[in-house]
């Protein structure tokens, strides 16, 4: 069984393309997950810290994007439902999609680990049998998610210094899963800049997200000193090219991030090949 929830698209949700934000897809996702949580009942929602409605962290994402979405009045169609149960975890899929008369158009496919968490203690718990029981009607077995991620070494033009903001943070003292994405974007966005500076730009060619995945390895609290966030190009394909980021406190990894990237032809909607100016320089910052 899948859980339905429709969620209201807002006019700030788009970037300049006029298409949703990737980073806002996520925030989709959160609202989606909740509705389906706070359906279940007094067993699921529990009291306190004991609860699959707020009481569970992130451990993973992987979000793949298939289809623009553009903004309209009526709301976008999100399933949700389980594929995994585990002793101290449950993994969530997901759908974006509309349908149409020639059949359903998905904008992004998703999955998310998530952990049973006592934020009094600081540290995950086990599901509770009732917890088991509430999410068993929505399982649909699946394949495990991708091998996690490897370190990357720091890279001067990568680097960035992430200020969180206040508004970031969650009534636990945690910045929020949803705003992860948003620091992994704007580190990379002045990386693209560094390295595009001196090659001019391309009428019509633009970057889009194809993929983003996102290890959460502590949690990121608010303060007045930055985080350090360290990105690298790691591949670089005919169309597309892969950025590696990490999110440190010193020598403590918080997070780490890949983001598949692709040239796209806003004239023709579709994925282009860059100028070659682009892509060697792509080439031999990978090779750095």
């Amino acid at each position: 069984m899948r859980h339905l929830y429709q969620c209201p698209m807002r006019w700030a949700d788009l970037d300049l393309l006029g298409h949703v934000n990737n980073v806002v897809y996520v925030d989709y996702l959160q609202e989606a997950r909740v509705d389906m949580m706070r359906s279940h009942g007094p067993s699921v929602r529990g009291e306190g810290d004991q609860g699959l409605v707020e009481g569970v962290v992130v451990v993973r994402h992987e979000v793949t994007y298939r289809a623009p979405l553009s903004f309209r009045f009526r709301p976008i169609s999100i399933e949700c439902w389980v594929t995994r149960i585990r002793a101290a975890s449950f993994t969530v899929a997901y759908e974006i999609f509309d349908e149409t008369p020639e059949g359903r158009v998905v904008h992004l496919r998703a999955t998310t680990v998530l952990t049973p968490y006592v934020f009094s203690t600081e540290r995950p718990r086990r599901l509770t049998p009732d917890e088991k029981a509430a999410l068993a009607p929505y399982l649909e077995e699946a394949p495990s998610m991708s091998s996690k991620m490897a370190p990357i070494d720091p890279w001067e033009p990568g680097h960035y210094p992430l200020h969180v903001r206040f508004s970031d943070v969650d009534v636990y003292g945690h910045v929020n899963n949803v705003k992860y994405f948003e620091y992994f974007q704007e580190a990379r966005i002045p990386l693209m800049e560094r390295l595009g500076r001196d090659l001019g730009r391309a009428d019509g060619m633009h970057v889009v997200v194809a993929q983003t995945d996102v290890d959460y390895k502590a949690p990121i609290l608010f303060r007045l000193e930055p985080y350090d966030v360290n990105s690298r190009i790691t591949h670089v394909g005919t169309k597309s090219f892969t950025i590696d980021s990490e999110i440190r406190d010193g020598d403590v990894v918080l997070s780490r991030a890949r983001v598949v990237l692709v040239f796209f032809d806003s004239a023709t909607q579709r994925s282009v090949e860059p100028p070659a100016a682009f892509r060697e320089a792509m080439l031999a910052a990978a090779e750095s």
